[in-house]
């Protein structure tokens, strides 16, 4: 959060915008949960009110009957009963006795006595009172029908209308079956309470690409791969993010994991443990399940976010934010992928250019020729990212946020990522920019050994995610002073 005693230059005012603009979405998220709290207790009360009018109707219904006289013997039953003398056995009606008079009944269609002649006779004041208590009775429980009715749709449509956009994006989400927060590898849980581990996964998949998407089909490419592995932690106090990216040929031990189906998400049979093998068969084998338990075993962290993105939700985050900026020094080319970029200096990428960028291992202009550059390539292309996401022509411009989120949940999958863990997310971050975030890979010897696999520091790794868990300088970073001001900002990996 800003300092609002802080010199007001742009960058302070352009970091207040964001500050307002994340504000009135958290306030939006709040004021729905406040409505539909309101609209609990309302509802609560009309189902009250409801009962109440039900039991009243109930006990005048009862006393009603019991104060009903009771037939006595020569009482006129009414139009078209038959004469029965309660007191005595029932007579038989004389075969030559006279037809029975036709009922009559009052011209105002209201229940009382007629007269010989035809002429209607005044009702006692006890039966007028009783007629025109049930008329009045009846009249009340049409209006109570009426009114539960309407109140009924009145609920159904303002709840509706009130989540009707939060369950829409939900929906697109594709939710799998990610994460294991009670496992045994995590280290030290309680001093990560409040902290958010998000692992973030590019797949590779060529699950729903068409031919014009030059990323290859199932039929060449079948299955899923990591191409890309990120943990991005973010503390409670939530004043940094770091992000730390692990390379695809790290060589682990597998654990016995289930097997893992791109195309339906579904899990099976378990594939047993293997040893010496690199990180990236974790995702090929078990999928989310399998790369979460692999990343919590080697960080001790607790991962309570699974993101996986595919080439296409890549792709169209790229092209929803108009384009992300890379600093290109000469033009890249690829052994495999050919020229990727051809200009040089601050270029715009978009699509398919965007996507290769990202992608490209071995680039001639590269002295690494391998795939620690691209890990650097990709945390500038995620950097990048970040700040044109929260940027002010995204973030304030709601026809390009609206298009970012589309993108973003119909081309992911993973665990714990809907729109009410974003929003907290973003009201938690509130003033925290691009330049806070810390791009590091985890500590390798920087060579392949004989399997073609980068070998992990286990030392320093450890170091590294120790700090992380304690919220702790990380190593080869200052302790903060009280004069140290502004953000850090850093970007390190593992040599060379």
């Amino acid at each position: 959060m800003t300092d609002q005693l802080e010199p007001v230059d742009d960058a302070t005012k352009y970091r207040r915008k964001i500050d307002e603009s994340l504000a009135r979405f958290s306030a939006a998220h709040d004021e729905l949960e406040a409505e539909e709290q309101q609209r609990r207790q309302r509802r609560e009360r009309l189902a009250a009110r409801l009962e109440q009018t039900r039991t009243k109707l109930q006990r005048v219904v009862a006393a009603t009957s019991q104060r009903l006289p009771k037939p006595q013997a020569g009482d006129d039953p009414g139009p078209g009963a038959a004469a029965v003398d309660v007191d005595q056995p029932t007579r038989q009606v004389p075969a030559d006795a006279p037809p029975p008079r036709p009922a009559l009944t009052r011209r105002d269609g209201a229940d009382g006595a007629v007269g010989e002649n035809g002429e209607e006779q005044a009702d006692s004041p006890q039966t007028r009172l009783q007629e025109k208590k049930r008329r009045k009775e009846r009249k009340a429980l049409r209006a109570g029908r009426i009114t539960a009715v309407i109140a009924a749709v009145l609920v159904f449509l303002a709840t509706g209308t009130a989540w009707g956009t939060k369950t829409w994006f939900n929906a697109k989400f594709n939710e799998i079956a990610a994460l294991d927060e009670n496992s045994a590898s995590i280290r030290d849980a309680p001093a990560q309470l409040g902290d958010e581990n998000f692992l973030i996964v590019g797949s590779d998949t060529r699950e729903g690409a068409e031919a014009e998407d030059n990323v290859g089909s199932t039929g060449g490419v079948p299955g899923a791969r990591s191409d890309t592995m990120m943990l991005a932690h973010v503390p409670k106090d939530r004043s940094r993010a770091v992000v730390i990216s692990f390379p695809r040929d790290l060589e682990i031990d597998r654990p016995a994991c289930e097997r893992w189906n791109p195309e339906t998400g579904d899990y099976g049979e378990v594939v047993e443990a293997d040893e010496n093998v690199k990180i990236n068969t974790s995702f090929a084998v078990g999928g989310p399940k399998c790369v979460t338990k692999v990343i919590q075993q080697i960080s001790g962290m607790k991962i309570n976010h699974f993101v996986g993105i595919d080439f296409q939700g890549f792709k169209g985050m790229v092209d929803a934010v108009g384009g992300v900026t890379v600093h290109v020094e000469e033009p890249m080319r690829d052994a495999e992928l050919g020229m990727i970029v051809s200009q040089t200096g601050d270029v715009v990428l978009r699509g398919d250019q965007a996507l290769n960028f990202v992608r490209a291992r071995k680039v001639y202009s590269d002295p690494t020729f391998s795939d620690y550059g691209r890990m650097k390539r990709q945390q500038e292309f995620m950097s990048s990212l970040l700040k044109a996401t929260l940027s002010r022509n995204v973030l304030l411009d709601m026809g390009k946020l609206t298009d970012f989120v589309n993108a973003f949940a119909a081309s992911t999958f993973g665990e714990n990522i809907g729109v009410d863990q974003m929003l907290t997310l973003a009201q938690s971050m509130r003033g925290l920019n691009a330049g806070s975030v810390t791009f590091l890979t985890v500590p390798t010897v920087g060579e392949a050994n004989e399997r073609g696999n980068e070998v992990l520091l286990d030392q320093q790794t450890s170091d590294l995610f120790h700090a992380l868990i304690n919220n702790a300088p990380l190593p080869g970073e200052e302790p903060e002073t009280p004069a140290s001001t502004g953000p850090k900002t850093s970007q390190q990996a593992a040599p060379a």
